[in-house]
């Protein structure tokens, strides 16, 4: 069991199913060895509480809980090797919270359901225009979002200002997609964005770490990568953004199978608009005369050599696209 399937929907529980909760996550290995109606007397809650609490987590029962439990217990005791030594360097500290990180990804999309991720796919195929906003730390991660969509051909514009990102989305119609990006699901900014849009007719389709949020709410199409935190405060403070990268990186990938010949050929033209504007190096260069010093560019790198920098599925940056505002 991954405490990040916690995390996602710690927001939808009752007191009590919330008080279970927190027991199987601070003390897996224990909870392990219970009854249902064990845990309730340890925790001090119904035995009907302990039931529901599986299910609302998206397993068949406690007994299938107990299952999951004794893997996550069996994760962390091979993990246990790589606490960090006593004279553990800045790059050790960095290394162990990079694992750390990995572990949480793996299990970050278990909220996803296959239907979800195949409406969001067909939207975002289908649209005659997709609009991708966002606010705050999950920025970067919709402008990146939106030049790789560009890159496969599509019609995608990334405002950043807030105004321009509500006016925007108002205007989007029928066949129309606003991707919105929240980690925490409350910016008000982007549910602002997200419920003009769906005022106005065009698809929300919303990327989020929670499961229950306002954002959630007003939107047609809902993908949660759960965080790394368990909380909602936990999500504040870490602003871990790694689950929703992946998850937007890997549905960028199948939009571009999807699109077929039509991708292909634009990404074969960003290709060489990327080879274009590709240098090896920088001389300095002296006028005979004046002997003033001057940059010369290097020419650039012959588009055979410069496939890994396409902006597609699995490479590229982000800037804002037409549209944009600064």
């Amino acid at each position: 069991m991954s405490t990040t399937r916690l995390a996602a929907i710690a927001n939808t529980l009752r007191p009590a199913e919330m008080r279970v909760a927190e027991t199987l996550r601070n003390s897996p290995g224990e909870v392990v060895e219970l009854t249902a109606q064990e845990l309730a007397d340890r925790v001090g809650v119904a035995r009907t509480s302990v039931i529901r609490t599986p299910q609302a987590l998206g397993y068949n029962g406690f007994s299938h809980l107990r299952v999951e439990l004794t893997r996550h217990v069996h994760a962390q005791k091979v993990g246990s090797n790589a606490i960090l030594p006593a004279q553990a360097t800045e790059l050790d500290s960095m290394r162990e919270t990079i694992l750390r990180a990995l572990a949480v990804a793996s299990s970050s999309l278990d909220l996803l359901h296959p239907e979800d991720v195949d409406a969001a796919i067909d939207a975002l195929a289908t649209a005659r225009r997709v609009l991708c906003v966002a606010n705050g730390l999950s920025t970067p991660l919709a402008l990146d979002f939106a030049l790789r969509l560009t890159a496969l051909g599509a019609t995608v514009g990334a405002p950043l200002d807030a105004f321009s990102q509500q006016l925007t989305a108002g205007q989007l119609d029928s066949g129309e997609v606003l991707v919105v990006v929240s980690g925490s699901g409350v910016n008000e900014v982007s549910v602002r964005a997200a419920q003009a849009a769906r005022d106005g007719g065009g698809t929300v389709l919303a990327f989020t770490a929670f499961a229950k949020s306002p954002l959630a709410t007003v939107a047609d199409i809902v993908l949660v990568a759960a965080s790394a935190g368990w909380s909602f405060q936990e999500e504040i403070e870490t602003t871990s953004r790694l689950g929703l990268g992946l998850l937007l990186n890997a549905l960028v990938g199948r939009v571009a199978t999807r699109g077929g010949k039509t991708s292909r050929n634009a990404q074969q033209r960003a290709l060489s608009i990327v080879a274009d504007n590709l240098t090896d190096g920088v001389d300095v260069v002296k006028h005979p005369q004046t002997s003033r010093s001057r940059l010369r560019i290097r020419r650039a790198l012959p588009v055979s050599d410069s496939r890994a920098d396409l902006p597609n599925s699995s490479t590229g940056g982000a800037v804002p696209q037409h549209g944009s505002t600064q």
